[in-house]
């Protein structure tokens, strides 16, 4: 089958299209014929060689896609041939067809095109897994986002909002600001030029913090919780180690909670497209969630896609289409 092909852990320019095995079909999986799938920072890390492949997961890069079901395993029952998903994956998603734990695949929400909606199932489930099931934000509750524009920023406004919470965010240029506001967000925040301590602190504190840049944020981040605050850190791209000062969560009561995705097992997983099958699609439905997208290339343009995601200058989600 059609699918990306890494030639050597490096670069975007490693990667080209070629022909790489069918997947096997297990009991309990279904086989999908892929439409689309979209780049997430994990994928560049897989690329480099620094993210190991989950075991007995697809070595090829995608965690993400949305495509018609051609086969179903054994065992799996809920769906049908032709039915049109979008999917959580461990791995497989730049190839012209995956296999799927069918507890990992969802309907594509009402309103959706079916190419669009690869854009959904990981930042659907990182944010509402995090910030809602492991984070519990409340209503009226303050909810600070680092990298709004992004990906899991632009999901993380959204669906923040649309459940009444004040939502701040980070970003770092006046059309990513912009973009911010537009999707809900009450206080944009540039950190070039503001310090999003102070004005978290000004108002009180951030009940729940979701965190991208690991190590060069925590002080700060910790510094920016209200009492009873939790910060949840989810990527590390400001580096992997830094000092905790305990003391200052002890005064706080706050929690410090690091989470990943893609190694839960698979039932953990299950749960968590259920729930974004139940409390997300229907804000998906109603327009009050949609997905952002910067561009949508064809998988054989995948070394631009990854170019794109290592600049930074990228809004929303970038689709590969097959």
């Amino acid at each position: 089958m059609r699918a990306v092909i890494a030639s050597a852990p490096g670069g975007p320019e490693v990667l080209s299209v070629g022909e790489a095995p069918e997947p096997v079909l297990r009991p309990g999986e279904v086989l999908v014929d892929v439409a689309a799938t979209a780049v997430n920072r994990a994928d560049t890390l897989q690329r480099m060689g620094l993210y190991p492949v989950p075991e007995g997961s697809s070595e090829i890069i995608g965690l993400e896609c949305s495509g018609t079901v051609a086969e179903l395993g054994e065992g799996v029952e809920g769906w049908s041939v032709g039915d049109e998903v979008c999917a959580l994956l461990s791995g497989g998603g730049y190839a012209a067809r995956v296999a799927v734990p069918a507890g990992q695949l969802m309907p594509v929400p009402a309103g959706v095109s079916l190419v669009d909606a690869a854009a959904l199932p990981e930042v659907a489930c990182t944010v509402w897994s995090n910030v809602f099931m492991v984070a519990g934000l409340q209503p009226r509750e303050n909810f600070l986002v680092h990298g709004g524009a992004g990906g899991i920023g632009t999901m993380a406004i959204q669906l923040a909002t649309a459940l009444s919470a004040k939502v701040f965010a980070t970003a770092g240029s006046a059309e990513k600001l912009a973009v911010c506001a537009d999707l809900g967000a009450d206080v944009p925040i540039n950190y070039h030029d503001e310090d999003f301590v102070e004005v978290l602190t000004a108002a009180g504190g951030a009940d729940v913090i979701l965190d991208n840049m690991g190590a060069k944020y925590l002080a700060r981040n910790v510094d920016a919780l209200a009492t009873s605050g939790r910060l949840v850190i989810i990527g590390m791209q400001g580096g992997s180690k830094a000092e905790l000062d305990i003391n200052a969560l002890l005064r706080k009561r706050a929690a410090v909670i690091a989470t990943a995705l893609r190694s839960r097992p698979a039932e953990e997983k299950a749960a968590i497209c259920a729930e974004v099958v139940e409390h997300v699609w229907p804000l998906v439905a109603d327009g009050s969630v949609v997905p952002v997208i910067h561009e949508r290339l064809p998988l054989e343009q995948v070394e631009v896609a990854h170019r794109l995601m290592e600049e930074s200058g990228h809004i929303g989600k970038i689709v590969l289409t097959l």
